[in-house]
């Protein structure tokens, strides 16, 4: 087993999510989270004045996954949340030594 983690743009959520369900991967965890990439954050007119903003909101799509359906899922993500600009996220790959239902004694495979 693999867990992807996936960190993308807000607004491309919606549009990796139903690409995902499409093609059978509907288990995700989803988080709404703040980072920065080598951009080191961006900066914006606001009010008259400059403003520097270091983190950016960003959402963070974990899911566990079999091995030989990692290629696939990381496609899916890759194609759907790409817009072609600067912080358009990352996806990593780990391995997963285990899983466990919390409602059962039994390991999940």
């Amino acid at each position: 087993m693999k867990k992807i983690e996936a960190i993308i743009r807000p607004e491309r959520y919606e549009i990796v999510e139903k690409a995902l369900e499409e093609n059978g991967f509907s288990a995700m965890t989803v988080s709404e989270v703040k980072g920065r990439g080598a951009q080191k954050g961006i900066t914006l007119q606001y009010r008259g004045g400059i403003m520097k903003v270091n983190l950016l909101p960003k959402i963070k799509i974990e899911m566990i996954i079999k091995d030989e359906d990692v290629s696939r899922a990381v496609e899916i993500i890759q194609t759907n949340a790409r817009t072609g600009k600067v912080g358009d996220g990352r996806i990593f790959v780990l391995p997963v030594e285990g899983a466990y239902w919390v409602r059962k004694d039994d390991a999940h495979v």
